[in-house]
Order: structure tokens, then C-alpha cells, then sequence
């Protein structure tokens, strides 16, 4: 999910540069910096959303880790993935994360 994506890009398990149908190397480039804590939530880039259009979902919550959590804010993970297009119920979990219900686009 960047996100939810951006919930991959700073897994310390992960070792294969493809995982959850995105390009890891790309994904830490594109978008790192939009789901970064602190700061404010901002707009994606057009390069960081071309890259998290290709993201699963459902797999890249399986990756969602306590240490993962403390990197990125998931809110802003789901920010950016409902900004560039992808479909995140309310209610979606990852790892300790549920995405609330009018969380806004």
C-alpha cells in the first residue's frame, strides 16, 4: 500500500528489488519523501505515483512491520495511494495499521 507503500520501501527483511508487484529501488526514490515523519502530507509526484500504481495491496501489508511503522507514516502511505489511484478500503489492515473509515484522498 505505499503504500502503503511506502510501507515496503524501508523493510529491513526485504532483499529482492521487485516484491508486491513494485520496483523497491524506485519506490524509496519516487516516494520516500511523501510519506516521511514528520511533515505535512503533500501531494505525490506524477513519478512517484507511475511507480505506486503498481503496487499490491494486499501483499504489501503482509510487510508492514513495528520497525516499518516507525519510519513511515502510514497515514500518509494511504495519502498517497488514494492520490495517485489506488483503491484503499477503510477498514484495510497493515500490521498494526487500520486504515479509519473518511480517511481523506
Amino acid at each position: 500500500m505505499l503504500m502503503v507503500a511506502g510501507t515496503l520501501i524501508l523493510s529491513d527483511h526485504l532483499v529482492s528489488a521487485q516484491v508486491c508487484g513494485v520496483n523497491l529501488p524506485q519506490l524509496i526514490s519516487q516516494c520516500s519523501e511523501y510519506v516521511k515523519i514528520p511533515g505535512p502530507k503533500t501531494l505525490p509526484s506524477e513519478g512517484c505515483c507511475a511507480v505506486v500504481k503498481t503496487i499490491d495491496v494486499s501483499c504489501a501489508c503482509n510487510f508492514v512491520t513495528p520497525d516499518v511503522e516507525k519510519r513511515i507514516s502510514m497515514d500518509k502511505a494511504v495519502y498517497v495511494g488514494r492520490t495517485c489511484g489506488l483503491k484503499i478500503e477503510s477498514g484495510t489492515k497493515c500490521g498494526s495499521y487500520t486504515v479509519p473509515p473518511g480517511l481523506k484522498m
